[in-house]
């Protein structure tokens, strides 16, 4: 399956919508999407991730080297990863788990939460 991301605003948030697969021959879509939205001045971004079916080592990659640019600029950067299942729903969750970096994270398990404020991230 091939990468689809997308890119929208929401409550002053720049959502970033990924979907299908996530590896060495597609993370740098999302990565240079990352990018586009901080060049136009966004510091809080979304990536929303409850479609991406398989995420390799790159795809971890691109995700590290957000929340990096993300804390370089003063800015956010908050993760949709699906509530059902819990931790181990979803496969992003399980290759971050497995990593040991998923509680480097703000996870949230939809778009309604991670744009609000107020809520607090699923618990890594």
């Amino acid at each position: 399956m091939a990468l689809k991301v997308t890119q929208a605003e929401q409550d002053g948030w720049a959502i970033v919508c990924v979907s299908g697969e996530m590896d060495l021959v597609t993370s740098p879509a999302v990565r240079q999407h990352v990018h586009d939205a901080v060049a136009e001045g966004r510091r809080d971004i979304v990536l929303d991730l409850a479609d991406v079916q398989f995420c390799d080592s790159s795809g971890v990659g691109v995700l590290i080297a957000a929340r990096r640019l993300m804390r370089s600029c003063a800015g956010r950067l908050r993760l949709i990863l699906p509530a059902d299942g819990g931790l181990e729903g979803s496969h992003v969750n399980r290759v971050l788990s497995a990593l040991g970096v998923r509680r480097l994270f703000e996870v949230f398990p939809d778009l309604a939460a991670a744009t609000d404020d107020a809520a607090r991230p699923l618990s890594a």
